[in-house]
């Protein structure tokens, strides 16, 4: 490899100070093209290279250098999606210990980190390197966890190792290979029994579209490479060929395009000396050759060529499998659309990760399901799982030494949680319990120490914190998150005397008086002129507006409802008030009752006033949240177990203990499980993320666990698990729910009350527009120039009478208008004779009178006039005994006594009659 650098090196020499070349093209190596890059740079000539794919060589280094090949860090997005597709989590690159190998490592390795995958090694391979010094590697990779490899190495290099890795077992099921194009661009070119080798192993390299021009002069090369070769079979042209080729195309046509004046170089002054680096001149046409190079583009065999900065602009990917005797594609790769089944220039889609774009895909070991990405090894170490060593709470972890049997036992909820997840794994990972026992030791502590390489997992009832997640990955959580104010409860049963006027808001309160008060009035209403249940004087009425309405709460009222407004009116009242009656009633037995455990406090600002004492358990994170509450820290005392908590609650604050605790949610659940009588939680709710498992950064058990540790909750393994440590915990209330008692408000039961008044609205209105309708006449006879007021007091006078018409009084036998017949016989005479001008008959009456003499009075009275039309004609008068009327002009008093009494006579003797 050496001898090759510096053939190359005093190649380049020559041809710049002895030939005095316009342009350099083809340093095959990167190694090569890193020397002559510096030649080109002095003497301004042009290097163009079309195999040096090194990201370390660059236009940036010297503006001389072409690179009209990829360079292979472009190929580094291609892989790592191909990574994020399957979703692993840890690779280890495999690469040659030389420029060509270290050139792509920082890219890949920015790459990778860019989408959350770690590298935990790096496997270098001498580039001279023996077989056994392969298989010592491939023995180091076994030991490891992580079962995904990514390879750059050149052709032998590369075929060495994979012949090597399937000799000790490690192109079997379980590993993964994905290799970079300096390998799978030259699939052709390898041997037969090393691509046997290479079964199941993935790829990737620049794509290149298949054309008519590209077929034909492969086939003009070949002919000519096997007259050239006539000792070589089967040769093929590479993608390096295509590129060389549009490399020589470029360059001619940038030549012709430059011109070919002035071809020499200028000599600079040198001394005796000078060696022969210095000797040389500088080229004059090198300038605008390069410019013309840099802005020349064409579609050459390769594809689109086009030179940006010194390198040609990056095409798509190919991602191939390895099966049979070569390549086989199954999807591509672009900078635009990511992972894609086929090329599509006019695809609009967003970027892809998704395997689902690939076609299928046959592993390492003919499989055609991929790896995990990782295994425990089989020669590899049992996992140390550290478990916290505590006195209290022994449910959740407990840590019991034999020293006669010179064992451990490791017991509790976390332990059979973890051990289930664990045994739902769909692989074997062997681990081992180590306690964990320092004094003073924190659980801060043991996450560090698993930071610290000291153990590779801990278990117990750890709880998943923001700054522990700094050094280590949790699981996700097995237990309720949150952490919970525990205090003492006392009984206020009955010691307010108007608690019953709780369970209902003010609002609700005055609205359903309101109510009451209004449908009473609409049911008198409705009923005064058909119902004697609904008449008499008026204190009587408005005594019966308010009993009526309000029996009804009860359903008590004895009132008999006759109007079918009236009855649809209260068909919805009564729905109404059995909604509201039932509702009052249940709030206030469940309010009577949630007194019964009444908290002593209900504010942590209420601790913080008083300076009370408050208690947490020993070691936890909840003394951060105190002294983040403002709890000054001669306040804070510690207890170690349930027992203990109670002990301090029985002394109080001001007897040494406490007056509150505050601890998370499964420690309060086991607590009140034994004292649930005693003590019970108060909002607010601090939140946690609840107990999780812990793990090294970047552990690829993390994800397999935290989906078993799913499993486990989601099914009845965590049920029976809870069962067997804690014991029956419903019969105590919920701690994570606190104390309310919200009385009703009128928000939930406006849309009844809405519906309630409509009807009753509803109702009035129909009743007021009947009477009116059917009295019309009355607002016809009054005067016109009347006032609004006089005419709604005629006809409130009017409304208040009996409606004889009704079938509740006409239906009657013997009834008769015992009341109004008087009133109604002398409307009758004044009807008749409004001014004392008709004519008389018998008796001095007018004839329209004389029927009044048979028994009958006319029904003509109560249709043409009324004692209102009567009062307001003008007339003075003396007001009548009953109604008010004046005296018809015209007649004295006695007049009208000897008219009125005829008909009244007459009446009694009908009615003794029927009698």
């Amino acid at each position: 490899m050496i001898d090759l650098i510096i053939l190359a090196e005093n190649a380049a020499l020559d041809l710049i100070k002895n030939v005095q070349v316009r342009a350099i093209l083809g340093p095959s190596s990167s190694m090569q093209a890193d020397f002559m890059i510096d030649l080109g740079d002095k003497a301004q000539v042009p290097i163009i290279s079309f195999s040096a794919t090194s990201p370390f060589l660059s236009w940036i280094q010297s503006p001389y250098f072409i690179r009209a090949t990829q360079n292979d860090s472009s190929q580094v997005k291609a892989i790592s999606a191909i990574v994020q597709a399957f979703g692993w989590r840890e690779v280890v690159p495999i690469y040659a210990g030389n420029e060509f190998g270290q050139g792509i490592i920082p890219f890949l390795t920015d790459a990778l980190t860019n989408i959350d995958v770690r590298v935990p090694y790096r496997s270098i391979i001498p580039s001279s390197a023996t077989d056994d010094q392969i298989l010592a590697e491939l023995y180091n990779l076994m030991t490891m966890q992580t079962r995904i490899f990514i390879v750059h190495l050149w052709s032998t290099l590369g075929s060495r190792l994979f012949a090597k890795a399937k000799e000790v077992g490690m192109m079997d099921q379980g590993y993964i290979w994905i290799i970079t194009d300096s390998l799978t661009d030259i699939f052709n070119e390898l041997d037969p029994s090393v691509i046997d080798s290479m079964q199941g192993v993935i790829g990737v390299k620049p794509y290149i579209p298949q054309t008519k021009r590209r077929a034909d002069f492969t086939i003009r090369w070949k002919k000519k490479f096997q007259r050239d070769n006539p000792n070589v079979l089967n040769a093929e042209l590479n993608v390096f060929g295509l590129w060389a080729y549009d490399a020589a195309t470029a360059l001619a046509i940038s030549v012709e395009k430059a011109g070919t004046s002035d071809l020499g170089f200028q000599n600079s002054n040198v001394s005796k000396n000078s060696t022969d680096l210095e000797t040389f001149g500088v080229s004059q046409s090198g300038p605008d050759l390069l410019k013309t190079l840099n802005s020349i583009t064409f579609k050459g065999l390769s594809g689109y060529f086009h030179i940006v900065n010194g390198q040609l602009q990056p095409s798509a990917y190919q991602i191939v499998n390895v099966l049979g005797n070569g390549g086989r594609g199954i999807g591509f790769w672009t900078e635009e659309h990511g992972i894609v089944k086929r090329l599509n220039l006019t695809d609009t889609s967003t970027y892809s990760t998704s395997k689902t774009n690939l076609k299928s895909i046959i592993w390492p070991g003919d499989t055609t399901s991929p790896s995990k990405g990782w295994e425990i090894p089989t020669n590899g170490k049992r996992l140390r799982i550290g478990v916290p060593v505590k006195d209290g709470f022994s449910e959740f972890v407990m840590v019991t030494r034999d020293p006669s049997m010179n064992s451990t036992k490791f017991t509790g909820y976390c332990i059979d949680a973890f051990d289930a997840a664990m045994k739902l794994l769909p692989y074997a990972v062997p681990y081992d319990y180590i306690p964990f026992d320092k004094t003073g030791a924190t659980y801060n502590d043991l996450v560090y120490q698993v930071y610290l390489g000291n153990f590779d997992a801990a278990v117990g009832d750890i709880t998943i914190r923001a700054n522990r997640s700094i050094y280590a990955d949790f699981t996700l959580p097995y237990t309720e998150s949150g952490v919970l104010m525990v205090v003492p409860v006392k009984d206020n049963k009955e010691k307010n005397v108007w608690v019953f006027l709780r369970p209902l808001t003010w609002e609700l309160w005055v609205t359903s008086f309101c109510s009451f008060v209004f449908i009473g009035f609409v049911v008198w209403f409705l009923e005064h002129r058909i119902n004697e249940d609904f008449r008499g004087p008026p204190s009587h009425e408005v005594g019966l507006i308010f009993w009526f309405s309000f029996s009804t709460m009860v359903f008590a009222q004895k009132e008999r409802v006759v109007s079918n407004l009236a009855r649809f009116v209260l068909i919805i009242w009564f729905f109404l008030v059995l909604i509201l009656t039932q509702s009052y009633t249940a709030s206030l037995a469940s309010m009577l009752t949630v007194q019964k455990l009444q908290p002593v406090i209900t504010d942590v600002n209420e601790l913080l006033k008083n300076k009370d004492n408050v208690g947490y358990q020993e070691g936890s994170f909840v003394l951060g949240i105190l002294k983040q509450l403002k709890f000054d820290e001669t306040n804070l005392k510690v207890f170690n177990s349930p027992d203990e908590l109670d002990e301090l609650f029985i002394k109080g604050s001001k007897n040494g203990g406490i007056a509150a605790a505050f601890d998370e949610i499964p420690y309060i659940k086991v607590f009140l499980a034994r004292y649930c009588s005693k003590y019970t939680t108060v909002e607010p709710t601090y939140k946690t993320d609840g107990f999780g498992f812990v793990f090294p950064i970047g552990s690829p058990l993390v994800t397999d666990v935290s989906r078993k540790v799913l499993n486990v909750t989601e099914g009845k393994t965590m049920t029976q698990i809870e069962k067997a440590w804690f014991g029956n915990q419903n019969v105590c209330p919920d701690p994570s729910t606190a104390l309310s008692s919200n009385s009703l408000g009128l928000e939930s039961f406006w849309g009844l009350f809405i519906i309630a008044a409509f009807a009753a609205l509803s109702a009035l209105v129909i009743s007021i527009a009947t009477f009116i309708r059917k009295n019309r006449h009355v607002l016809r006879s009054i005067d016109p120039q009347a006032s609004t007021w006089h005419k709604i007091v005629v006809l409130a006078r009017h409304w208040n009478r009996k409606d004889m018409e009704s079938h509740t009084f006409r239906n009657l036998p013997g009834q008769g208008d015992r009341d109004d017949a008087d009133s109604r016989d002398r409307v009758g005479v004044m009807e008749a004779s409004p001014r004392g001008n008709a004519p008389e008959g018998p008796l001095g009456l007018p004839h329209n009178a004389l029927p009044i003499a048979n028994g009958t009075p006319p029904r003509s009275s109560f249709s043409n006039q009324t004692e209102e039309n009567i009062h307001s004609s003008g007339e003075q008068g003396r007001p009548s005994r009953d109604y008010g009327e004046p005296d018809l002009p015209g007649q004295t008093t006695q007049d009208i006594s000897r008219v009125v009494e005829l008909p009244i006579l007459h009446h009694q003797t009908s009615e003794s009659t029927y009698q």
